[in-house]
Formats: structure tokens, C-alpha cells, sequence
């Protein structure tokens, strides 16, 4: 074999390589990925619409997931929350995501015991419990030590809900105003003098001018929604509820009520006529009921976060999440795990057939479309890419090949005095370039596989000499992840093989129409 020969071979070998190692450790890192996404994100995630609003709370959410359960393909079925907090250690604070877990689904555990970096952090566990027990992120921990702070397994962060900032916020500037009568005089004049003057006697009941009464209610829910103090909101929202008991007589256009309900509307008018503004604002911070107590909890484990994906950076257990959205009981939505996660498309159409429209279906494919629509437009960069090395090996090729013409063309005329047809020419050097593209494809698909096996040991050695291009603290892995495809790789040496052919096509068609005489004439 000579050295033209032999160059043209390696070209197309590392070419093929190239692109046999890089898509295979790029699938492996997407497949890896995806598997650390859906070990806790929901397959199917189901939230509820009230009153029009959305990712309204869910009260009553066991009877919703057991319905859930009976929905094709699902699995099992699990509460869903997730939310923010203020994690604070020491004199370190920083808002972070966290996710709740239902340490009662197998799945949900499992999923979250396989993403545990127990390389690091030996002594990481999943069972969370009923405790306050938390899991965080890999990424946490080095932005704790990275403050000076050695913290691990064992021990204890405290976190502050930040519903607390809506509710305080809230109190505060509802305190700004001033009470109900003074702030809207013109409708408050309007809704005493009717509620005082507008009752007529039926008998043993009581008669209200229907259209008077509509316009009272609107006022009231106006004013009652305009974030007025809390006190003041809750003697509203009596009034309004007295005001309901009213029947209602579309042919007299009038309501009918008990002889009772004069004296309990005029008993709440009379709370709003009396307010007085500095106790009320005593009353607002004295009863904020919503806040929400920081909570201390241990840390039992830490997982390899991948900065590669969004991952939340504190896993907790189903009852500490409802405390720390302020939900008590309830949940934000119900998450669905699949017998397998890539027919979730088909469960999101039976659940909305099932529930009705007043539900939110979504899947793990609309949550992270985002992410997968960057991945597949990376994955279609790289063939691009490095398609072109092959490419270039290609044209290697052809170059030698033109080269190796030069130096046989006494051998050529020779051939075409004896008789040879231009085709049988153009077979020779056609042939010699599809053979080096047979050797040289198979030879990179299989030191391309040698390479991916031995990929620890080349890490570790590149690593020892201070180089380390794919930082564990980045890709999430200590060892790059990598996903042999055989179709794919058979592919590349397909592709590989037919550049070749082609690249030998062109020289070889020239040297067929080369003359004879003038080629004879140098022997």
C-alpha cells in the first residue's frame, strides 16, 4: 500500500470516527437527560380551571387521581407542586425552585433515587418520609462551598416561603387607604341609602327592587375586590352572602327575604359605617393568618444536577410543599406517570375527553418543548457539522486519487493501446476508492466504538493533565453518558463509503480520456 494511499485510508477512518463518537456521546447525554427529567416531572400533568383562572388549587384532589388511575395507560397518579422559596443558612440567602415529592408513589422514590450522586455524597437516601426531609442539587452545594461553607448530607437549611411577600405586600398596601366610606363616598352613599330605604313588607317577609339590588351587589363586589383591608373584605363578603338569600321574581322583578335579612344586612352596613381606620390597620397585621413559618429541614441526600437541563435545586416531601405554598390540603395539580412516557400524547387526549374542558392537560412534551426543539436543532447542527469532515476526507481522496493518475499515466496508455475500453478505466481507480471507503468507514465505526468504551479511561487521562472538556459539574456526569445507535453508525459508513466512490469517480473519469500517444510518449 503506498503513503498516498494509506493517508487517503486514515482521512476517511477519523472522519467516520469523528462522527461516530460525537453523536453517540451527544445521544447518550440527550437519553441520559430525559431519563433525569421525567425520573420526577410528570407525564402527564392534569390542573384545573376555576372560575375561569388557571392552576386554581385543588381541594378535593384523592377523588380526582383515583378517577385518574382508571385513564388508559396511566400508571399511577400523584400530587403535583412546585413553587419558590428562600433558602437561608447562616448569613447565606438565595431564592431557589423546589419540587414537591409523593414519598407515597414507588415511582416518584425510585426516579429520585437513581439521580442521587453517590460518588460524592456516599450517604444520599431518597426516603424522605413524613419528615422534613430534603433532597437538593449538586449545583447548591458548590455554590455553598464555593461561600465558604462545607455543608452535606446531615445537615440543615431553613427555608421561607415567599407566598409570605404577597400576603404582606398586600396587608400593607390595603393599609395606604382609607376606609370603605371615605375612599368610594358616591357608592357607599348609593349602598347605604339603599339598603335602608328600599325594603318594602310582603306579609311575613321582605321585597327588594330586583334591578336596585343588582346594582348594590355589583357596587359591593367592586369595592370587595379592589383590595381593600381584610376586615373590611370579610364584612363585605357577609353582606354579599346575606344578599344572596334573596328568591327571586322575575315577573314582579323583585327578591323576596326573611324577615331576618334587614336586620343582618343593616348589622354589617353598620360595621362599615363605624370602622375606624387606625384600629383597622392594628386589626390587618395583628390577623395576617396566611403567613407562613419558615421550616427547618435536614438535607438526606444530593443529586447530580446537569446544568444541560432545569432541575429544581430542592426536592421535599408532599406535606412540607403544601405548607410552603400556603395550600394546607390541597395541591396544584394532579402529575400522571405512564406505563411509558412517549405515549403521552395519547393519555392527554383521553383525560380530556374524560374530565371536560374545565381542565388543563399537559405533557411532559409541552413542558420541556423548549428544551427538546434546542436539542433537535443541535442534533441537526452537529450532523451538519461534521459531515463536512468526512466531506473533507473526501476531497483528500480525490486529490490523491488525481495524484495517483499522474504517476500511472504511462500505465494508462498503455492500457488504452492494448485496448481497453474508457469504462474498464474508470472501473480501476473507481474500485480502488470504494475499497478504501469499505476499509476506512468500517475501520471508524469500529475504533469509533473502541473509543466510546474506553471513554472513562480517555477522561480520566485528559483529566490528569489539567484538561477536562466535559466538566462533571456541568454535564451532571462523571462519566459521559453514550448511546450506541447501530443503524446511525451504519449510516456514517454508508455515507463515508459513497463520498469515497465519488470522490474516485472524478479522477478516474479524466484518466479514461487521456491520449493514449501523449501518455506513450514518456516511456
Amino acid at each position: 500500500m503506498s503513503s498516498f494511499t494509506l493517508i487517503s485510508l486514515i482521512g476517511v477512518m477519523l472522519g467516520v470516527l469523528v462522527l461516530v463518537v460525537v453523536m453517540a456521546v451527544y445521544s447518550g447525554l440527550e437519553k441520559d437527560v430525559k431519563a433525569r427529567l421525567l425520573g420526577f416531572s410528570p407525564h402527564v400533568l392534569l390542573s384545573h380551571y376555576e372560575l375561569g383562572v388557571e392552576g386554581s388549587e385543588m381541594k378535593d384532589w384523592q377523588a380526582v387521581a383515583k378517577k385518574a388511575e382508571e385513564l388508559p395507560y396511566v400508571e399511577s397518579a400523584s400530587a403535583y407542586i412546585a413553587d419558590n422559596v428562600i433558602l437561608d443558612v447562616g448569613s447565606w440567602q438565595k431564592p431557589v425552585f423546589f419540587h414537591g415529592v409523593d414519598t407515597s408513589s414507588p415511582a416518584q422514590v425510585e426516579g429520585l433515587e437513581r439521580m442521587l450522586d453517590k460518588a460524592d455524597h456516599p450517604k444520599s437516601s431518597a426516603d424522605m418520609g413524613m419528615d422534613d426531609q430534603v433532597i437538593v442539587s449538586s449545583t447548591l452545594i458548590d455554590g455553598f462551598r464555593r461561600s465558604g461553607m462545607d455543608l452535606g448530607v446531615g445537615d440543615t437549611i431553613r427555608l421561607y416561603s415567599t407566598r409570605n411577600f404577597e400576603h404582606v405586600m398586600r396587608a400593607y398596601k390595603s393599609t395606604e387607604d382609607n376606609v370603605v366610606r371615605e375612599q368610594y363616598p358616591e357608592d357607599w352613599k348609593t349602598i347605604s341609602e339603599g339598603l335602608s330605604n328600599g325594603w318594602k313588607t310582603s306579609g311575613e317577609n321582605l321585597t327588594f327592587p330586583s334591578e336596585k339590588l343588582q346594582e348594590i351587589y355589583d357596587l359591593l363586589d367592586g369595592i370587595r375586590r379592589s383590595g381593600i383591608r381584610e376586615p373590611e373584605e370579610a364584612v363585605i363578603t357577609d353582606l354579599l352572602l346575606e344578599m344572596e338569600k334573596g328568591e327571586p321574581d322575575q315577573a314582579k322583578e323583585i327578591y323576596t327575604f326573611p324577615a331576618t335579612a334587614k336586620d343582618a344586612i343593616a348589622k354589617n352596613l353598620s360595621v362599615l359605617a363605624g370602622s375606624d381606620r387606625d384600629k383597622l390597620d392594628i386589626e390587618v397585621f395583628k390577623n395576617l393568618k396566611s403567613i407562613i413559618f419558615p421550616k427547618d429541614a435536614k438535607i438526606i441526600g444530593v443529586y447530580k444536577a446537569s446544568q444541560m437541563a432545569n432541575t429544581p435545586d430542592v426536592f421535599v416531601p408532599l406535606h412540607l410543599a403544601q405548607n410552603l405554598s400556603g395550600l394546607d390540603n390541597s395541591v396544584q395539580g394532579i402529575s400522571l406517570r405512564l406505563t411509558n412516557a412517549d405515549l403521552s400524547d395519547q393519555a392527554a387526549a383521553e383525560a380530556r375527553k374524560v374530565l371536560g374542558p374545565e381542565w388543563l392537560v399537559t405533557t411532559w412534551g409541552d413542558q420541556y418543548q423548549a428544551f427538546f426543539s434546542l436539542i433537535n436543532q443541535q442534533r441537526a447542527m452537529m450532523y451538519f457539522a461534521l459531515s463536512f469532515i468526512v466531506l473533507v476526507s473526501a476531497f483528500s481522496m480525490m486529490a490523491v486519487m488525481f495524484t495517483v493518475t499522474i504517476q500511472k499515466r504511462r500505465e494508462i496508455g498503455v492500457m488504452k493501446a492494448l485496448g481497453a475500453a474508457p469504462s474498464q478505466i474508470v472501473r480501476v481507480f473507481l474500485y480502488q476508492g470504494m475499497i478504501l471507503g469499505v476499509f476506512g468507514s468500517i475501520l471508524g465505526v469500529v475504533l469509533g466504538r473502541v473509543v466510546i468504551h474506553f471513554r472513562g479511561g480517555i477522561q480520566a487521562a485528559l483529566r490528569s493533565v489539567g484538561f477536562d472538556p466535559f466538566a462533571a459539574s456541568f454535564t451532571g456526569f462523571g462519566v459521559l453518558p453514550a448511546h450506541n445507535n447501530p443503524v446511525e453508525q451504519a449510516m456514517f459508513a454508508l455515507m463515508g463509503f459513497i463520498l469515497c466512490s465519488l470522490a474516485a469517480l472524478v479522477p478516474a473519469f479524466f484518466a479514461a480520456r487521456s491520449d493514449a500517444a501523449k501518455s506513450l510518449r514518456n516511456l
